[in-house]
């Protein structure tokens, strides 16, 4: 054979074996309108709240101060005092005192002695410094005891990194006794880490209790609030559910330690603060002033999920410390106040204002119920000591309340030993909702895109409240909230959608982490001082909630469900009141896939919007830069109905169809 003859046979069979490859790479999808019957749940995709990564105390919750009122274990913990003179820690000018007062829940509070008002010094670094906006507004207040002398003012400052003064106040002291005082900064410029500066004029004695600095530009508009652009995130996903406070706080490192909700409540200034478990969780990031101050309670947590129209979903503690940890037990015998706790919950919640919890929440500010319909018992315990205690929670609950639906849980892992026996002993028990956890690899979830196509339809409900994966391992602190995760994540979530009658609510875990102050990855949103921003992972929850639809239908290749066949997955649903439909579709083969849908008794109109979340690489990352990775909506005519798309490789999209 000629060299040129050879040529062209092989060109041939080159542009032959593309043209294989590219009709291979055609799919056609059957989508069936014939109502299956199933419906959505409003509550299927929601929020899982846990105060980790600074989630609470230097996150959401607006609060720019440290250790405000003294009660971390090192009680200076956040505060610096030192001679000006000198720069140093010399305290001749002036020193700061703890006293304890037995009486109040919060007993510290600071006596502090000024020898030399020119210069004695009082400062609070915050929460990994304070963030501060220009020409935005700050609340400063504090409570103040003039003890002895003749100290007429206090005299406030923000400094920036530099120490330079973007902001100051002067406060002036008059009268005996303890008072409130109030003041107002507005900063000069946008600072990330600045910190707050106290000196006095005069020389004397005061004492000093819950120094704060709080926006106000919070979530609306409420003064003590909740950070802003947090919260829009959040009201962004449009969720069906909060589950709050956790996650392993609720049940503590030891029993002492755990979350107890009555604690939470009343004047801010009265709640008990507690070291948080996760201050000490792990060797990798020790994070020993991490406290809990309570400002966001059970009842903000109640207001927050009102405010986005999410269903409450409360989680207490069923007598067990963290498994992980101390695995401390409370005996069955002196269970009950446990069990009293959650019944009580639930009138503070519901009850009317006569009642003794519901005229606590009237007195809070809401005298409407919450109409909690749904209560957790237990994190994520396992073992026969779990379901002897479920047993008594479960019968208490629904002695006195019988339309509250309580979640049970199945252990920390989503197989083995522990798992499957709290599945067969919940089923026995006729449990209502079994919440399941599951933090694995990317290869992992899109292997188990169809893992509750076989369970039990006259069983529990499943709960997966707990998931995400891990680019490198569990609890490894390398992990990266990059493509790959967000895609393996959205494949498995289509199976998640086809199986609605199966599983009725899920949500992503952790919810947030500070840039520098987090304890675990990977997590959904991550800020800093001064900004947030979303992860792909945050993008792919986002599509499914804000696109979940009312009733399930059926999309098929070949006759059978699309859970991963030529790495492809699929779900469909309709929404009634919006009269669409929605078709979801991951591709996570790194080529583009040309996809047919033959609608069956569905008569699409003459629009598509597709939505499609992608990136360049499966490792690619958003960050506080840019958002590379977020969802691009484009608008088609359909041609005679027909509905044709070209999906990227690696890629996640929307389809509508009015």
């Amino acid at each position: 054979m000629k060299i040129k003859d050879q040529f062209f046979t092989a060109i041939l069979s080159l542009t032959a074996a593309f043209l294989s490859a590219q009709n291979n790479d055609k799919h056609i999808l059957e989508l069936d309108g014939t109502s299956t019957g199933i419906k959505i749940q409003p509550t299927m995709y929601g929020i899982f709240f846990e105060d980790i990564n600074f989630a609470a105390d230097g996150g959401i919750y607006a609060e720019l101060i440290k250790n405000r009122s003294f009660e971390f274990d090192e009680p200076l913990t956040g505060w610096k005092q030192q001679n000006t003179k000198t720069l140093s820690h010399n305290l001749d000018s002036g020193f700061l005192t703890i006293y304890s007062d037995d009486a109040k829940t919060n007993k510290n509070y600071a006596r502090i002695t000024i020898n030399n008002d020119q210069n004695y010094v009082l400062e609070n670094e915050g929460f990994r410094g304070i963030g501060l906006h220009q020409n935005s507004r700050y609340d400063f207040s504090f409570d103040l005891e003039n003890v002895s002398g003749n100290i007429s003012a206090l005299n406030a400052s923000l400094i920036d990194e530099k120490g330079a003064v973007i902001s100051t106040v002067p406060v002036l002291i008059k009268g005996k006794g303890w008072q409130k005082y109030t003041a107002v900064f507005s900063p000069s410029k946008t600072v990330e880490k600045a910190q707050l500066k106290i000196t006095f004029t005069g020389k004397g004695v005061v004492n000093m209790d819950m120094i704060s600095l709080f926006p106000q530009d919070t979530w609306k508009g409420r003064k003590g609030g909740l950070r802003k652009d947090l919260v829009q995130k959040l009201h962004d996903l449009k969720p069906g559910f909060l589950r709050f406070p956790g996650g392993c706080i609720v049940e503590g490192r030891t029993l002492a330690e755990r979350y107890q909700w009555k604690k939470t409540l009343g004047n801010v200034a009265d709640r008990e603060y507690l070291i948080n478990k996760w201050s000490s969780g792990f060797a990798h990031r020790l994070t020993p002033d991490y406290y809990q101050s309570f400002g966001l309670g059970f009842y903000e947590y109640f207001q927050l999920s009102e405010d986005l129209g999410a269903e409450p979903v409360p989680i207490l503690s069923c007598g067990m410390a963290c498994q992980f940890n101390t695995g401390e037990l409370v005996h069955l015998e002196e269970l009950n106040p446990y069990v009293q706790d959650a019944l009580d919950l639930i009138e503070f919640a519901n009850g009317g204002s006569a009642t003794k919890w519901g005229k606590i929440r009237t007195e809070m500010g809401h005298p409407k119920p919450f109409n909690l319909k749904f209560i957790g018992v237990g994190n994520e315990q396992w073992g026969e000591d779990y379901i002897e205690r479920y047993k008594i929670f479960e019968k208490a609950i629904h002695a006195k309340y019988p339309d509250i639906k309580i979640i049970s849980g199945s252990g920390p892992s989503p197989d083995g030993e522990f798992f499957d026996y709290g599945w067969k002993e919940l089923k026995k028990l006729n449990a209502q909702i079994v919440d399941e956890h599951y933090y694995n690899s990317p290869e992992w979830f899109t292997k188990n895109a169809g893992r509750y196509d076989d369970y039990d339809r006259s069983g529990p409900k499943v709960f997966a409240g707990e998931y995400a994966a891990q680019s490198v391992g569990v609890v490894k602190p390398d992990n990266k909230n990059n493509w790959q995760t967000a895609l393996s994540e959205a494949a498995f979530m289509t199976g998640l959608e086809r199986n609605a009658d199966v599983v009725t609510m899920t949500s992503y875990a952790p919810l947030f982490a500070h840039a520098d102050g987090w304890q675990w990855t990977p997590d959904l949103i991550w800020f800093n001082n001064l900004q947030s921003y979303a992860t792909p992972n945050y993008y792919v929850q986002k599509l499914f909630s804000n696109n979940k639809g009312t009733d399930l239908i059926r999309i098929y290749e070949n006759g059978k469900p699309v859970k991963g066949q030529n790495q492809l997955f699929a779900s469909a649903v309709q929404d009634t009141g919006n009269e669409e439909t929605i078709i979801k579709i991951v591709n996570t083969n790194s080529r583009e896939k040309l996809i047919e849908i033959s609608p069956k008794n569905i008569k699409p109109g003459k629009n598509l919007t597709k939505i499609t979340l992608t990136a360049s690489q499966l490792s690619a990352e958003n960050n506080f830069q840019t958002e590379n990775i977020k969802p691009a909506e484009e608008r088609s005519a359909l041609k005679k109905g027909k509905i044709s798309v070209v999906i990227p490789g690696n890629s996640f999209i929307v389809l509508k169809l009015k």
